[in-house]
């Protein structure tokens, strides 16, 4: 089976967050699962000079806005092949995928990420490399969503469409005056189809025309079917009915494994533990905490966001600190979090440290480094971190929602008593709640047999790519056969 995916960011050149882990790691598991995979990926600066072997497969010309575009052919590691949208007016530039340097979106999005989508469909149509033509098109949030409605304008009846949601709360949204940018035809530009409350929305095109719509983890493709965390789509999510399914991301294990990472400060694994011990120690002096071996580690790695519940965390911390805990968190985001954040380093010297900005190196000494990790969000797709926090032994502290609900099983006597235990979780997204739940993970920490019980709990989960490949797998060929 061909399988054609399309994303704007992809692990290890481009990364703002999960979504590029996915789509480092899916398309070598559906390899491994028998697929013939390859990607397509905007002409990023990080993009064009991270791929081997690059050569052109088409010119396509002026397309919007962009005075020269090209389709490039290249290669990276665990990839059959990469295509890229070569359009330097387009894509050169410096910031991330979204945002300019100055941290606001690029006023141009619209075009840029049609473009992708445009590209993306006329690929899958067979038009634009006359030497391969996939049977699926997997398309990945709102920045890829426009492909889905190419198709649809056209139609293409021999290829399946798959969109995946990593984050509903991103709609992809524009003004009406430039749908004419789209090149769609007016009805495109209706409830039915595109518009959103006088707006077009990128997001709907992958829900409303996909042949079949996934989200990363099963209880937030429940969730988005609520006005809760519906985002104003879930009626259209509701409409799409059996249509609409979630599947787990998983974790790379060649990334992601204390027994093999690099960049640790000593490496470990479930039979031996004494690494995590000098992880602790070298994070500690890292950032400047006390050296205090006995005093309980959490760890944030994460977007400062509301979304994130890191408000939260604010509110617990003074609580949390007079339990003898300490704090270590890295990243950005909100400049209010992170002024309270640095605040709350000033005011708790040696008990609290931050590190704003991302350091994906760091990251993993942070994971590795902390007894717990906190991802107290108010709502989260499927959330990896959490997943790499089991992997690490480092117990999670977690909201009850989306996969966070669907991969971290809560410390009860029960639990402990069937081995199920792998964490903390608490229900309303209040201080309060995640309080306790500190209070909790705080208690169970003071008991090594307990603690000890939770990290091999976790360390035992298996995350692999393997089974969900499969999933997909399962998935495209029932889109196939729904055309």
């Amino acid at each position: 089976m061909k399988v054609l995916q399309v994303a704007a960011e992809v692990y290890p050149l481009v990364k703002t967050g999960g979504l590029a882990d996915v789509v480092g790691a899916l398309p070598q598991a559906l390899a491994g699962a028998g697929a013939e995979v390859r990607l397509l990926l905007p002409g990023l600066p990080a993009i064009l000079h991270g791929l081997d072997g690059l050569a052109e497969v088409c010119t396509i010309g002026p397309l919007f806005g962009a005075g020269r575009v090209r389709l490039l052919r290249g290669r990276m590691d665990g990839v059959q092949a990469a295509y890229v949208v070569d359009a330097p007016y387009l894509y050169e530039r410096p910031g991330n995928p979204y945002l300019g340097p100055d941290g606001r979106e690029w006023p141009d999005n619209l075009q840029r990420f049609a473009l992708l989508g445009w590209v993306a469909a006329h690929l899958a149509a067979g038009e634009l490399d006359p030497d391969w033509k996939p049977a699926v098109l997997h398309a990945h949030d709102w920045h890829a969503a426009m492909s889905c409605a190419y198709l649809a304008a056209r139609p293409v009846r021999d290829v399946a469409t798959v969109f995946t949601v990593h984050n509903l709360a991103f709609h992809g949204l524009f003004d009406p005056e430039d749908f004419f940018l789209l090149g769609l035809p007016a009805r495109f530009m209706a409830p039915a189809a595109l518009e959103f409350h006088g707006q077009f929305s990128f997001i709907k095109a992958g829900l409303k025309f996909a042949t079949r719509v996934t989200t990363v983890s099963p209880t937030y493709a429940r969730e988005i079917r609520t006005p809760e965390f519906g985002s104003g789509l879930d009626g259209v999510v509701r409409v799409r009915g059996d249509d609409v399914s979630g599947i787990l991301n998983g974790v790379d294990p060649q990334v992601w494994n204390p027994a093999t990472d690099a960049e640790l400060a000593a490496r470990y694994d479930a039979g031996d533990l004494s690494g995590k011990a000098r992880c602790k120690a070298a994070l500690q002096q890292a950032l400047g905490l006390l050296p205090e071996a006995d005093a309980p580690l959490f760890g944030v790695v994460s977007r400062l966001t509301a979304q994130k519940g890191l408000d939260l965390v604010l509110e617990a911390l003074p609580d949390l600190l007079a339990q003898g805990a300490q704090v270590a968190v890295q990243g950005s985001g909100d400049p209010a979090l992170e002024g309270a954040f640095r605040q709350a380093m000033v005011q708790h010297p040696g008990r609290v440290a931050v590190r704003l900005g991302y350091d994906e190196a760091f990251a993993h000494r942070l994971i590795a480094g902390s007894d717990a990790i906190l991802v107290p969000s108010r709502f989260e797709p499927c959330g990896l971190t959490q997943l790499y926090g089991l992997r690490y032994g480092t117990v999670p502290v977690v909201r009850r929602v989306g996969g966070l609900a669907d991969t971290v099983v809560d410390c009860s006597e029960d639990t402990l008593a069937r081995g199920a235990a792998t964490g903390f979780a608490f229900g309303p997204a209040t201080a309060d709640a995640l309080g306790r739940a500190l209070q909790r993970a705080v208690l169970a920490y003071r008991q090594p047999a307990v603690w000890q019980q939770l990290v091999h709990n976790g360390m035992a989960q298996n995350f692999s790519w393997e089974p969900v490949a499969q999933q997909y797998m399962a998935l495209y060929r029932q889109a196939i056969s729904a055309l």
